[in-house]
């Protein structure tokens, strides 16, 4: 409520500087903005959902037996290949997609799915070190401190 009471306004209820016992208030524990690091992070799970959906598209056409063949090592298992680019489609964007709206379970499928994305990059060496750093950045974002505080429940 705003009053005059003399020349100066009245105000009720807690000033912009009111912390507990009048101190500052810590606004590092929970920033009212998306940090950086999960904005990063969702663009790039969002960017290999979308490539895993190209690839599902591209095993569809004449250059399937191709893919499936470098997928599930043979040719002839386009369904196999176009099934797996799915389920991987969907391992990227459903936690992307939740990830800014604060749902902490989208934090930790990422970083289960990074985890596997550098187990399987270490696998594929020296073919495969875009992947590896890709996964390790995601990883790295993940588990940085602005973005557990983020989570952490208000």
């Amino acid at each position: 409520m705003t009053g005059q009471r003399g020349d100066e306004p009245v105000r009720d209820g807690p000033g912009p500087y009111s912390g507990l016992f009048g101190a500052t208030p810590d606004t590092y524990s929970y920033p009212a903005a998306t940090p950086k690091q999960v904005t990063v992070a969702s663009v790039i799970a969002i960017g290999l959902g979308a490539l895993c959906l190209l690839l599902a598209a591209l095993t569809l056409t004449s250059a399937g037996d191709q893919i499936s063949e470098v997928l599930t090592g043979s040719r002839g298992n386009a369904p196999v290949a176009v099934a797996a680019t799915l389920v991987c489609a969907v391992a990227y964007l459903v936690p992307a997609l939740y990830l800014r709206k604060r749902r902490p379970w989208s934090r930790y499928v990422l970083i289960a799915v990074a985890a596997m994305g550098i187990a399987g990059g270490l696998m594929a060496l020296p073919s495969s070190l875009l992947g590896l750093a890709i996964h390790a950045t995601l990883l790295t974002l993940m588990l940085q401190r602005p973005t557990k505080l983020w989570f952490q429940p208000r």
